[in-house]
Formats: C-alpha cells, sequence, structure tokens
C-alpha cells in the first residue's frame, strides 16, 4: 500500500517537475532566466519592472480589473449560450425563461450584463489614466493604438449583446443604429446591409449580430489582448513618470 501511495506521489510530482521546472526559484541570474523562459506563467511578465509601476495609485488596477471583467463575460456568456436561442420569434421568451424558470438563471444574466456596463466603464478609466500619465509615449505609442481598438471592441461588444434579447428596445437600437451607419460616406449603405442582412430588421438581422457578438468579436478582443500584454512585457512594463521617451535619451553622441 505504501508503495502504490509513493508511485502516485512521484507521477503527480513528476507532473508538477514538467510544467514547474524548479520546485525553488534559483538564485543564480542563468538559472532564474532560465526557469522564466520555460514558464509560460512567468515569461508573460516583464523582465524588470520599476518599483513605482507597483503603486496602487498609479494605476488603480484598471486594466487588470477590464481584463478580469472580459473573463467573467466569457464564462457567463458561454453558460448563457446554453439556454439562448438566436430566433425572432423564441429570443425573447428564451430571455423570459431564464429570468423565471432556470436556476439562477436571473443570476447569471444579472451578472453577465453587469460585468460588461462595468467593463465598459473600465476600459473607459484605464484609457484616460494611459493618457493622464503620459503612459502612451514611445516606446509605448503602438500598445496605445492597440488600446484603442479594443475600446472599439469593447463597445461593439456592448451593443451587439444589448440586442440580442430583441425586446423593444434591441429592435429600435438596431434600427436606430443601422441607420446611422447607413449615412457614412460611400460605405454607409452597404455597411448598413450587411448588419440588417437585408433592407429591414428581421431574423437575418438577430443572427448577424449574435454571430458578432459571440465569435468575430470576442476572437478579436483575445488576439488584440494577447499583443496588448505581449508589448507591456516587451515595452519593459509599465511606464513611470521619471522614464526617459526612449532608452537612449540623452546618451552622448
Amino acid at each position: 500500500m505504501k508503495s502504490t501511495d509513493n508511485g502516485v506521489k512521484r507521477f503527480f510530482v513528476n507532473i508538477y517537475r514538467s510544467v514547474f521546472r524548479y520546485g525553488k526559484m534559483p538564485r543564480d541570474a542563468e538559472g532564474q532566466s532560465y526557469a522564466v523562459f520555460n514558464n509560460l506563467f512567468l515569461h508573460i511578465h516583464p523582465v524588470k519592472i520599476t518599483r513605482h509601476a507597483l503603486r496602487f495609485n498609479y494605476t488603480f488596477g484598471l486594466g487588470l480589473i477590464s481584463a478580469f471583467l472580459f473573463l467573467i463575460l466569457i464564462f457567463t456568456g458561454v453558460w448563457l449560450m446554453f439556454y439562448y436561442y438566436p430566433s425572432a420569434t423564441d429570443a425573447y421568451y428564451r430571455m423570459l425563461d431564464l429570468r423565471s424558470t432556470v436556476t439562477f438563471g436571473f443570476v447569471l444574466r444579472n451578472v453577465h450584463k453587469w460585468a460588461a456596463e462595468a467593463m465598459v466603464v473600465f476600459v473607459i478609466l484605464h484609457m484616460a489614466r494611459v493618457f493622464f500619465t503620459g503612459a502612451y509615449k514611445p516606446p509605448r505609442e503602438f500598445n496605445w493604438v492597440i488600446g484603442v481598438f479594443l475600446l472599439l471592441l469593447t463597445l461593439g461588444l456592448s451593443f451587439t449583446g444589448y440586442l440580442l434579447p430583441w425586446d423593444q428596445l434591441a429592435f429600435w437600437a438596431i434600427t436606430v443604429g443601422t441607420a446611422i451607419a447607413g449615412y457614412a460616406p460611400v460605405v454607409g449603405e452597404p455597411i448598413r446591409q450587411f448588419l440588417l442582412g437585408g433592407d429591414s430588421v428581421g431574423q437575418e438581422s438577430l443572427i448577424r449580430f449574435y454571430v458578432l457578438h459571440v465569435v468575430i468579436l470576442p476572437g478579436l478582443m483575445i488576439i488584440l489582448l494577447a499583443v496588448h500584454f505581449w508589448r507591456i512585457r516587451k515595452d519593459g512594463g509599465l511606464s513611470h513618470p521619471d522614464e526617459n521617451e526612449w532608452p537612449t535619451k540623452g546618451a552622448k553622441k
């Protein structure tokens, strides 16, 4: 019996060591670098981080909160997909059933709804913090552009999700929203036709907004978030007020 327990323990220890190559972080610089490079969870963090960037009153954790809200939205959104049916005749009644007959369905929908609204607020606050602290300056200007696209995707997810209950608010929101898009020069009418799937709001419109909300926009969001986090690491972590715009600024020519 004891040999069996040792075998099971050794099995889990081998799995742990295959993921985390070191039981304890090595003390020498070469060993520490090797440990970081061979671990995904350590490698995504910057090699160096300034003490100032760890101050809560500098970042307020706005970017991290936005990322966690997105994870909550993914989890609750996938759960909602088990009960939602994108049908112009059934979608509204499915939402009513979710509120009244599904166990904790009311809680599930409201967590998804409030997390979506909170994400819009925190992403805007995060962008404002980056702007007012000058964290968008070189060499981080590319990541600022990525952040702008992430903000647009956040707003797009919020708008497309607002239409899925297919109630009166959703119907008139899609009517007004697509009408505004149709006024854009040259590309306005093709965009409107693409979003509606025809000349009027109907089943095709709901399907297209559903696909945008659960597949296309979240997929783009995940890709850009990966690039966003990667650039934070490559740019030396978070910015701090006393850093130079470029690492070579002020060097002797």
